[in-house]
């Protein structure tokens, strides 16, 4: 494992200014992800993974997106009307996180819980510069069946009892890179809820999606989008 250094930067969006939580390993041009957290808001818990990716070579980045729109819960309501913000957010991000020095521009991945899984898949339904997803229990938005230019590998984490997010979001997501001949792996987990709440479901996934990323972002398979 790696040393890595933990630093707090910032960057701007819409007039506002951003932070980026970073966790960055000694070496340079590393593979990148921006992790994204869901509806409530928050990081707490996301660290200690952040960490351990940054561990395995990663340079990660927690985007606290709702800076842009001075959220601090999202109602439906409150997705609906800043949603094309926080994307252009994350766009921001990415050409923010993109220039830094501890970064390989070319192997730039997204992660994301819930909410922010939703806007990764969507930024990365629209922006080459994203070679991967990671997404916890959330999916595509069926808005971006109107824009969506191309689709790079996923990893689909969800819960079947899921009560928040449906498992059918999984599913319709499988079917649409099925669809376009994009890798793809699924996970389901039997009986999980939103957000999992099971140590060994979120150690599974923690597996899992270090592996998918080390394929996809670290060398293994090719990595051309659709």
């Amino acid at each position: 494992m790696l040393a890595i250094t933990r630093s707090q930067l910032t960057f701007q969006s819409g007039g506002k200014s951003i932070r980026l939580d970073a966790y960055l390993p000694e070496s340079l041009a590393s593979p990148a992800v921006v992790a994204l957290y869901g509806a409530g808001g928050n990081i707490a818990g996301m660290e200690a993974y952040a960490g351990k990716l940054a561990e395995q070579g990663f340079a990660v980045y927690l985007l606290h997106y709702f800076e842009r729109t001075q959220t601090a819960y999202a109602d439906k309501p409150t997705i609906l009307r800043n949603f094309p913000l926080w994307m252009k957010t994350l766009w921001d991000a990415i050409s923010f996180v993109e220039k830094q020095p501890q970064v390989d521009a070319q192997r730039i991945g997204l992660l994301g819980f819930s909410l922010g899984a939703y806007l990764c898949l969507a930024a990365s339904a629209i922006d080459p510069r994203v070679k991967a997803v990671v997404d916890f229990f959330g999916g595509m938005p069926r808005e971006m069946n109107l824009f969506m230019r191309r689709l790079c590998p996923v990893l689909i984490l969800h819960g079947e009892a899921d009560a928040t997010v449906p498992v059918e979001e999984a599913y319709r997501l499988q079917k649409l890179l099925e669809k376009k001949n994009v890798p793809y792996e699924i996970k389901i987990y039997p009986g999980a809820t939103h957000g999992f709440g099971d140590e060994a479901v979120w150690r599974d996934a923690g597996l899992r999606s270090l592996r998918f990323l080390k394929e996809y972002l670290a060398g293994g398979r090719d990595q051309n989008p659709a």
